[in-house]
């Protein structure tokens, strides 16, 4: 299995005018192999979307090293390369929609590059299939919805066929709806289609849904493991000042008073069945 994103030893400061620069992380190490979905937690300020900047050179480390898919990313020359393997998505899908049009929003970034016009059909009506926005291709993105329009984005990413899609909090400004709309697509892009999902969120019932935690807190990963083992630390997360899924809060709440519940139950349907599993032998 091939590592898509391997950050060596590094480090990185804000600085501002003359002020003593900001450290952020120092000496972090950090990898995400191929094919996994990782869900990055940390409360504001702890260097998550500072290392997700690193991760397509948008920031340089000052110290150590990241490479993806084998490419450096302070090497100028493969910077081309690194951007159509590893692909962002931010916050706001309106700060990443240029055309009036879906579909040919969906094309821009590979009409830039220069890609033969029958190709782009090709690539960018597969895209909008993946994200099921395909019978939206021919709307003007302000008619969508909020999760709408983030798919849209997604979708001009996928189009670029990347190997790896790294996401900065894509659903904070989406309603359930579009939430659970975004979350299913890069289930499905991972599950089925072999996409590399970097997913960073304060939801934690997005987090739940991944392979793998990772939080982080003032700059350092404190813990890295499946979700059930990472939201089993309940006053550890709080301690960094985060929540967990609420059936996790729920469960560790009754093990305190003594009943005997198991740990690593994350999700709605685990709680149901763990609850009543008890109650049955009553």
């Amino acid at each position: 299995m091939q590592t898509i994103i391997d950050c060596k030893d590094i480090s990185f400061s804000y600085t501002r005018g003359e002020e003593p620069p900001v450290p952020v992380f120092e000496h972090l190490d950090f990898q995400v192999e191929q094919g996994e979905f990782v869900a990055v937690l940390g409360h504001n300020g702890s260097g998550k979307s500072t290392l997700a900047k690193h991760f397509n050179a948008i920031l340089l480390p000052e110290g150590g090293s990241v490479y993806i898919t084998g490419l450096d990313t302070r090497d100028d020359s493969v910077l081309f390369d690194i951007r159509s393997r590893l692909g962002m998505v931010f916050q706001n899908p309106d700060n990443q929609i240029v055309a009036t049009i879906v579909e040919e929003d969906v094309a821009f970034a590979l009409e830039n590059l220069g890609v033969e016009p029958d190709e782009i059909r090709r690539r960018v009506d597969e895209a909008l299939h993946l994200v099921d926005m395909y019978d939206y291709r021919e709307k003007a993105p302000h008619q969508l919805s909020g999760g709408q329009k983030q798919r849209v984005a997604i979708a001009g990413v996928i189009a670029l066929r990347p190997r790896c899609i790294v996401l900065d909090e894509p659903t904070a400004m989406l309603d359930p709806r579009g939430r659970r709309e975004v979350m299913n697509t890069l289930l499905d892009l991972c599950e089925n289609h072999g996409v590399t999902v970097v997913l960073i969120t304060h939801y934690m019932d997005e987090a739940a849904k991944s392979r793998r935690v990772v939080v982080m807190d003032n700059g350092e990963i404190i813990l890295d493991a499946p979700p059930e083992d990472v939201f089993s630390q309940v006053e550890r997360l709080r301690e960094t000042g985060l929540d967990v899924p609420q059936a996790s809060e729920l469960v560790y709440a009754l093990r305190e008073e003594g009943l005997p519940l198991p740990q690593g139950v994350i999700t709605n349907d685990a709680c149901v069945d763990v609850i009543e599993g008890l109650l049955s032998k009553r």
